[in-house]
């Protein structure tokens, strides 16, 4: 019996309309669904008819899924990986699941589809020839800035994802890594209803953000266009937050 297919299937990041008619197919078609949270899959699920088993598969118990999900494969039934929003595996679970059926010889389709990483580079106005991702940076500052101290390289845009309790916070330490000149752009609630791109320099977006109350998903875009201020990597990485 020929083993089944992990289909990877990209979700709406916000608006429902985002959803592929090759998705649906695709999860209309499957008898298991591996998702983030039951609940927000459920919802799209609801929407779109979709009958599928729905199994979570969030970080935390990622790895505990695998043989089960393998031996699923295996027997000749398909099965869909999803996240809450956006494309599996990008700062989303995903990655042990795809690497284990990769390991195992089974058949892995990866779908084309909403990505927060592309809509917001396409979207800022920014150079999109050269492109570092950096997912979410770390929460302690000495490694957050040797992080961005490493990713400096002139001519590329560096993308990454900020919780918005953490944004002013995050880009004025930028700000000890980059000039304040830096072209910056802040996208937040993409394809929502109150999305919004905001655009300037670093300087000016980090006062912007200093001490203000943000809401919703955030992307952060710097382009680097030549000279930095490098941070002392050996006293910031023992700062802490």
């Amino acid at each position: 019996m020929a083993a089944g297919t992990l289909y990877i299937v990209p979700t709406p990041i916000g608006n429902l309309g985002d959803i592929t008619v090759r998705a649906l197919d695709v999860l209309r078609r499957v008898p298991l669904i591996l998702c983030e949270d039951t609940r927000r899959t459920r919802v799209l699920c609801d929407r779109f008819g979709i009958g599928a088993r729905l199994v979570s598969c969030y970080g935390p118990v990622e790895h505990r899924r695998v043989d089960g999900v393998l031996a699923h494969l295996r027997g000749g039934a398909d099965a869909a990986l999803v996240s809450d929003g956006g494309t599996p595996c990008i700062s989303d679970p995903g990655y042990l699941l795809v690497r284990a059926c990769v390991d195992a010889g089974i058949r892995v389709e990866s779908l084309p589809g909403p990505s927060a990483l592309v809509t917001a580079l396409v979207g800022s106005g920014l150079p999109a020839t050269r492109v570092l991702f950096l997912g979410f940076l770390p929460k302690k500052s000495g490694r957050q800035l040797h992080t961005l101290a490493e990713s400096r390289t002139a001519g590329t845009t560096i993308v990454f994802y900020e919780s918005p309790q953490r944004l002013g916070l995050t880009l004025n330490r930028a700000l000890e890594v980059f000039p304040p000149d830096t072209p910056c752009v802040v996208a937040r609630e993409l394809t929502k209803i109150h999305e919004e791109y905001v655009r300037g320099t670093l300087g000016e977006l980090a006062a912007r953000y200093r001490d203000a109350t943000v809401k919703g998903e955030v992307v952060v875009l710097l382009h680097c266009t030549g000279g930095t201020v490098r941070p002392d990597d050996k006293e910031n990485d023992e700062r802490a937050d």
